[in-house]
């Protein structure tokens, strides 16, 4: 299987302004002068993490949607970050997979955060996707889901010896009070479910005035952090992914032959 290049973009958020987020994603997208595969965007990339679902909610032919779809084509890679959804009357915190051909894949976000009152404003999502990019299994997620291992588990099929994903991305708002738990669960999620991890997180001080740090990783199947992006800085890196060395990994250490099986209701 090939390798794989990930560009994590850690950025400040201009508050609940959907125009000059996507300007400012155009710019630092513009300087990505490496071959990349995948670009990956925080929680909430055109608003911050906002409650305000009636003004700045989009559907899928709205603005956001149409950018990635632009963004995807000329930069010949997937684009991927959550965005405020309304979808029948109810509102998600939808990761949107944006490929170069313009078609897409929508994860709605699944544990919401009670201690901001997001499960006010927004329908929790029902569905764990896996989606296959490049003889990869990406398997998206967004920001407090990170705190969920069962949600996050990496399923082991014992009767072909495989697993249903081989990275976990998480895309985020985390605030910097709580960043070592954001830094450590990124470490333990690659290692217990023998994948790589990414988060992406923004940085700045929101609406809110909740501070963010970023603390962006991408994390390898043994735990080690081979991103370079600094807390605190805006950042745009690509990170190159060996599948070669992820797969030497589960076939030294074959974890998943002796791994328990959970029910998700």
């Amino acid at each position: 299987m090939q390798d794989i290049n990930i560009t994590i973009i850690q950025s400040d958020l201009f508050w609940e302004d959907i125009d000059k987020n996507l300007n400012n994603f155009s710019e630092k997208i513009s300087s990505v002068n490496r071959i990349t595969d995948i670009i990956i965007l925080p929680e909430m990339f055109t608003t911050g993490f906002s409650m305000n679902t009636g003004k700045h909610a989009e559907d899928i032919n709205g603005k956001t949607i149409r950018w990635m779809s632009e963004t995807a084509k000329n930069k010949n890679c997937v684009v991927t970050g959550s965005m405020i959804l309304k979808k029948n009357d109810s509102y998600y915190n939808s990761l949107i997979w944006m490929t170069p051909e313009g078609k897409f894949e929508r994860y709605d976000k699944r544990h919401l955060f009670r201690m901001a009152h997001e499960h006010e404003y927004y329908k929790a999502g029902t569905q764990k996707i896996i989606i296959s990019y490049k003889g990869w299994k990406f398997c998206p997620m967004i920001c407090y889901d990170l705190r969920f291992p069962v949600w996050s588990r990496n399923k082991f099929s014992k009767s072909s010896g495989g697993y249903e994903y081989d990275c976990l991305i998480y895309v985020a708002n985390w605030p910097v009070y709580r960043i070592n738990a954001w830094k450590s669960l990124l470490i333990a999620r690659a290692i217990e479910n023998q994948s790589y991890a990414i988060g992406v997180n923004r940085i700045g001080t929101d609406g809110k005035n909740a501070v963010y740090s970023g603390d962006s990783m991408v994390v390898d199947v043994t735990g080690i952090v081979l991103s370079k992006t600094r807390p605190d800085e805006e950042s745009v890196e690509t990170i190159n992914l060996s599948f070669d060395k992820l797969q030497k990994n589960r076939e030294s250490f074959p974890f998943g032959v002796d791994s328990d099986e959970y029910k998700i209701v």
